[in-house]
């Protein structure tokens, strides 16, 4: 289990990722990672739409990061997650300081991975719940 974003580089390396992703434009924040549950945060400036606010789909972005990083811890060595679906609820703005997911397993098997994922706001007022689903496959070259 990863503790702290010191880790992040040599855990993507681990599950095969060769590029810096979106979630590092965005300055996600990797504090907890491993099968049953990832916890990430995220400055909401500057990812907020025109009205100041978080943007709902930075939610998403943070939402789909922590799952799928769940994901792959579960799928193991060789092998990827590629999220099929995601849903979320917006439940009140963030205008300042930082958000925190929480991705919680729900099932996993072979070839699909379900999280639940809540985030909060820095008073751990609920702003988004998702679920994402991952469909889990062999990696390319593996």
């Amino acid at each position: 289990m990863i503790n702290n974003s010191d880790d992040l580089a040599e855990l993507g390396r681990e599950l095969g990722a060769t590029h810096r992703g979106l979630d590092d434009r965005m300055g996600i924040e990797l504090l907890e990672a491993g099968p049953e549950r990832v916890v990430a945060r995220m400055p909401v400036a500057p990812n907020t739409q025109a009205y100041g606010t978080l943007h709902g789909g930075a939610s998403c972005v943070l939402a789909e990061t922590t799952a799928s990083l769940g994901a792959a811890i579960h799928a193991g060595q060789g092998r990827m997650a590629l999220g099929i679906e995601i849903n979320a609820s917006h439940h009140r703005p963030a205008s300042s300081g930082h958000v925190t997911a929480v991705a919680t397993k729900v099932s996993a098997g072979r070839n699909l991975a379900t999280y639940d994922v809540s985030i909060t706001d820095d008073e751990g007022r609920a702003v988004c719940t998702a679920r994402v689903t991952s469909m889990l496959r062999d990696r390319p070259g593996s």
